[in-house]
């Protein structure tokens, strides 16, 4: 099913962003407040494998994961009034840009260097890409990835608000555009 002709306010959502940006805690807020399903594509893949992501990587590597991520990207792109949160690196895939861009609404969550490196320690350990990589590294992957989640339909920085008004901006953005476009 392609949602080529689908009303706005029908199409599910996609949160792409960095990696600690903040799409999932985000996304479930978003999820609520619209009453929709939130699908978080890493835990579904933590699910079917049963093991974590940086397990995952270990033992299955990295091109393993990017199948079972683009398949089931693909899968839920294709699905009505969903909320997605992807990966920091899913968006590396023109395959899965495509299918998010043509069938969703994609909203890029933004921060700034500064305020994404004081939540570091938090996920380090829960991301294999950053393993073993110094601050220079970090900050060098941080930039190149900004670029990847230029292409968007809408963009939100996050750096001077907390999750729950993250969420409501964007839910009440949304909104109004469903409005002014069920107007016309």
């Amino acid at each position: 099913m392609s949602n080529f002709k689908m009303f706005p306010r029908e199409k599910s959502i996609v949160f792409i962003g960095f990696m600690g940006v903040g799409k999932t805690t985000i996304g479930k807020l978003v999820a609520q407040k619209l009453f929709r399903s939130f699908i978080d594509i890493d835990e579904e893949i933590e699910k079917e494998y049963n093991m974590p992501t940086t397990e995952i990587f270990k033992t299955i590597g990295e091109k393993a994961f990017r199948e079972k991520e683009k398949d089931l990207i693909t899968n839920f792109c294709n699905q009505k009034r969903k909320i997605i949160s992807v990966g920091g690196g899913a968006f590396l895939q023109k395959e899965v840009r495509d299918v998010c861009l043509s069938n969703c609404i994609v909203i890029a969550l933004d921060i700034s260097w500064d305020q994404w490196k004081e939540r570091l320690n938090m996920i380090i350990d829960s991301r294999p890409v950053l393993k073993g990589l110094s601050m220079e590294e970090i900050e060098a992957l941080f930039y190149k990835r900004k670029e990847i989640y230029s292409t968007h339909h809408l963009k939100f920085t996050t750096d001077h608000l907390d999750e729950e008004e993250a969420a409501n901006y964007i839910t009440e953005s949304l909104k109004l555009a469903w409005d002014l476009y069920d107007r016309n």
